[in-house]
């Protein structure tokens, strides 16, 4: 099942579409967001992402529709390829679907007992038991520090290195039962989605397809074209506001001789979040945060 999409009005508004423009669709998921800026299109084209296979059974029939099967961090290479460099604005809501946390066979929920697989394309061969079983004790905790923020790594990581040993991880059930003692009961539930969080960014390679993708906005969208992308932890969000603000990942800004910040986009308004109203209808908004940017 596809839920309702995430901050739909504030993500459109964002995006300012021309009837006659050409846009991305970066993360076509249950297809809320298209619909959206398929209304809004006259004679335009909306060209739409998605990896994940499933995401196939939602695509409308639209002359205006172009969907590639594909990640997003092929954006440039894909447009030239389709002929469709520049676009007037790029749109993407980041993180898991709703259909792919409820669909227990693909193990990014805690509230299932299923395998431990986590990719959001099935085409790709690593799956988070790969991670588990296969990983160093140094490797597994440097992604459970880095991308799960997690202060206690080091011991979750020596102890999945000695279950291991005596069995194959293979479950979510299994994971989640030997990482019970490293946990609070109050805050089990964050303990595990940080967990779940660091795995899924390691299965998926999260933050190097959403650099990659960043880095080509600014050579596809055309001057004065809009970036919407709406993120749902701070890893994600750092790197959208870093470079927005500065043209890097870093933050670093660098100035003109008049003290003018030299950077790809102007920020159309501040960091947006979903109304109580919005939270209260669909859970999974609660933590979006939505950035609006405008090409130089």
């Amino acid at each position: 099942m596809y839920h309702d999409a995430v901050m739909l009005e504030a993500a459109i508004n964002g995006l300012s579409v021309k009837p006659a423009g050409t846009y991305v669709d970066l993360t076509f998921g249950g297809g809320g967001h298209s619909r959206a800026i398929l209304e809004r299109l006259d004679n335009g084209r909306l060209i739409a992402f998605d990896q994940d296979e499933d995401t196939t059974r939602n695509v409308p029939e639209d002359r205006r529709l172009l969907f590639l099967n594909h990640n997003f961090c092929f954006l440039k290479n894909l447009l030239k390829w389709h002929d469709s460099i520049p676009v007037d604005g790029i749109l993407a809501d980041l993180g898991v679907s709703s259909h792919q946390i409820d669909e227990s066979t693909r193990g990014f929920s805690t509230r299932f007992d299923g395998p431990l697989d986590m990719r959001m394309n099935r085409r790709a061969e690593k799956r988070a038991a790969d991670v588990i079983n296969n990983y160093s004790y140094e490797e597994l905790a440097d992604i459970f520090y880095l991308y799960g923020e997690l202060k206690n790594a080091r011991k979750i990581a020596e102890e999945i290195v000695r279950q291991r040993s005596i069995k194959v991880i293979e479950t979510t059930g299994q994971l989640t039962e030997l990482l019970k003692p490293f946990s609070a009961r109050a805050r089990e539930m964050k303990f595990m989605a940080q967990v779940f969080q660091a795995l899924r960014i390691e299965v998926n390679g999260e933050l190097d397809a959403l650099k990659a993708m960043l880095e080509q906005s600014r050579e596809v969208l055309r001057p004065g074209g809009r970036l919407v992308v709406i993120s749902y932890h701070s890893l994600e969000d750092r790197l959208v506001k870093n470079f927005i603000r500065s043209g890097n990942f870093c933050g670093k800004v660098e100035k003109d001789f008049y003290g003018n910040i030299q950077g790809p986009f102007r920020v159309v308004s501040k960091m947006l979040t979903a109304s109580d109203e919005e939270i209260k209808r669909n859970k999974r908004s609660r933590s979006a945060r939505l950035r609006i940017a405008e090409k130089i």
